[in-house]
């Protein structure tokens, strides 16, 4: 039995690992920010974050800030990145679905330089002509408490100070005391979900 549990543990987390097959393969190390006409006409797979979406004619274009990928090939939590990119694949891809904040990862061929204005900027996008693209599941955030004991903190001190006390919570998120001493609520993102495959 406890074989069997293991075994089914193992193939649960496998499920929730596998890269999406659309998106496999080899492609070679081109930055968004190093594109220039050499490299039109090029494979390649990036990802990022949605900025916004499109929907002209019989086409759907993302502007996509870009992030590197993790071993799934989802884009990565972190503040890095190597600019910007425009990603249109044709159909109507819903904009509420594809919203910014979501996580979006494509591969396809780029193929041309688009220059538009970013605040004051005239910015130069690689634009990317999709053959796939993978749009990510919604991280999930769970808040775990980081607390500790305070000796010198208790409900007679509470009361007498007029806060806090015993079976209260006070303070600034997320910071906070309670009964039984301070702490802070600390969001924490889980693993990937699944892929929402398109």
């Amino acid at each position: 039995m406890r074989v069997l549990i293991i075994l089914f543990a193992i193939l649960a987390l496998t499920a929730c690992t596998t890269v999406p097959e659309q998106i496999q393969g080899n492609y070679p190390e081109i930055s968004p920010a190093r594109v220039d006409r050499g490299v039109f006409g090029t494979s390649v797979r990036w990802g990022g974050v949605i900025v916004s979406s499109k929907v002209k004619d019989d086409m759907t274009c993302f502007e996509i800030l870009s992030r590197d990928l993790d071993k799934y090939l989802r884009p990565k939590i972190d503040d890095s990145t190597a600019g910007r990119f425009i990603a249109c694949k044709p159909g109507f891809h819903d904009p509420m679905v594809f919203a910014a904040g979501r996580e979006l990862t494509v591969t396809g061929e780029i193929e041309s330089i688009e220059v538009r204005k970013l605040e004051e900027f005239d910015y130069r996008y690689p634009v990317v002509a999709v053959d796939d693209l993978v749009l990510w599941q919604k991280r999930k955030v769970i808040m775990r408490y980081r607390g500790f004991y305070d000796p010198w903190y208790g409900p007679w001190y509470g009361s007498r100070y007029g806060w806090g006390g015993r079976g209260g919570y006070w303070g600034a998120y997320p910071y906070y005391r309670g009964p039984y001493g301070s702490g802070y609520v600390e969001p924490e993102v889980v693993r990937p979900d699944p892929a929402v495959v398109e």
